[in-house]
């Protein structure tokens, strides 16, 4: 393992793996591991793999499940890793709702030789201040062990616990940042959270690198895209103005469990302001997300965990696309009109997107070919 004064974090794309659970909540080892082979797409697809965040459903696991999960995505990686000559990192999510369980997972994350931990202080009930937890307890164990894996904090106000400030404030992110373990954050939010981030990104890298890893996905296409027209440049400079030119060094993105390829070039073509392709993979990806959007009692129904599982089982790469008890699913309708969603998103992007960059599984492109495609039931 790299030591973590070498270690510098990876750039590129981060997708928090979903969980694959059998009906009655258990994690189906071969399935998951089958689901961390299609995302990294043989090297075409995540850079990152992040176990038991909030896609893989980390609160709502007991403590056992989410250690398995992570056993597994971390020993596939590494497998996969050496099959293709190219690293690809494993990231443990070791947040759980007490401070107990939390520091149990990172111990097991040093035990598996993960690439680094993953908390949302927030999100442990019982755990104080997000500093004083990261640099007293995390620090104290990493003392205690002697040994130290890289630590990124991970901002989400959809899983703060009761009673717990949506976001970190940034003063706090700052304390943390001088700490020679914490290397980055995954920020969960809009534009302007984000923005708050960027702009105090040089106070953040005063003592080593300190990446910022925007965990809304879509903003990567907004924020990115070159100054063209007058409405592109109002937007290029407000954009500037508001993360102070400093941009994401990565993006998380759920979606590519799905589409792991598309992503992976979308990060890239943003990243080169390639105005036609940025236009055309915007376009790629957000078919998979109006695919998820739904009405229920005249509103917008969106369960994405549970769309991105029953888009795994339709391409063939897992048997079961249960969700964990209290996550949002689809009824059975629904699930006969979301596989007829995926089969034209995949045959759409085909059409649409370069050569090599439509995700496949089994060398076999993602189209709706006979024996490619599986049915519902």
């Amino acid at each position: 393992m790299q030591s973590l004064s070498e270690y510098l974090p990876r750039p590129g794309l981060s997708t928090p793996i979903v969980t694959i659970l059998s009906p009655k909540g258990e994690v189906l080892e071969q399935e998951q591991r089958a689901a961390v082979r299609y995302i990294i797409q043989g090297g075409r697809g995540a850079d990152i793999l992040f176990a038991a965040g909030t896609t893989g459903e980390w609160d709502r696991m007991d403590n056992r499940g989410r250690q398995t999960v992570s056993r597994i995505v971390v020993d596939e990686c590494r497998r996969v890793s050496l099959a293709i000559g190219r690293r690809i990192e494993a990231w443990v999510g070791i947040t759980a709702h007490t401070r107990a369980e939390t520091l149990a997972n990172l111990k097991y994350a040093i035990e598996l030789d993960s690439d680094a931990a993953v908390v949302a202080p927030l999100s442990i009930r019982d755990a104080g201040s997000p500093p004083d937890f990261v640099e007293r307890e995390v620090g104290g164990l990493f003392e205690k062990l002697g040994r130290t894996i890289p630590v990124f904090l991970y901002d989400n106000a959809d899983i703060a616990a009761p009673g717990r400030s949506p976001h970190l404030h940034t003063r706090d992110v700052k304390r943390m940042a001088r700490l020679e373990y914490v290397r980055g954050v995954k920020v969960t939010a809009g534009k302007a959270v984000l923005g708050n981030y960027t702009r105090a990104a040089s106070h953040f890298k005063l003592s080593h690198e300190f990446a910022i890893y925007a965990g809304d996905p879509y903003l990567i296409f907004d924020l990115f895209a070159p100054a063209e027209g007058i409405a592109g440049s109002l937007r290029h400079r407000w954009n500037r103005y508001v993360t102070q030119r400093s941009m994401p060094y990565g993006v998380v993105a759920g979606p590519a469990n799905v589409l792991p390829r598309e992503w992976q070039r979308a990060w890239r073509v943003c990243r080169a302001g390639n105005s036609q392709l940025i236009a055309s993979y915007g376009g790629g990806v957000e078919r998979l997300r109006a695919a998820c959007t739904f009405r229920r009692t005249g509103k917008p129904y969106v369960p994405v965990i549970a769309c991105y599982k029953a888009a795994l089982k339709e391409l063939g790469v897992v048997e079961s696309d249960a969700v964990a008890r209290a996550t949002p699913s689809l009824e059975g309708a629904e699930r006969r009109e979301f596989a007829a969603r995926v089969e034209r998103m995949f045959k759409c992007n085909a059409e649409e997107l370069e050569p090599g960059w439509v995700s496949e599984y089994d060398a076999h492109p993602a189209l709706g070919a006979p024996g490619v495609l599986r049915g519902h039931g």
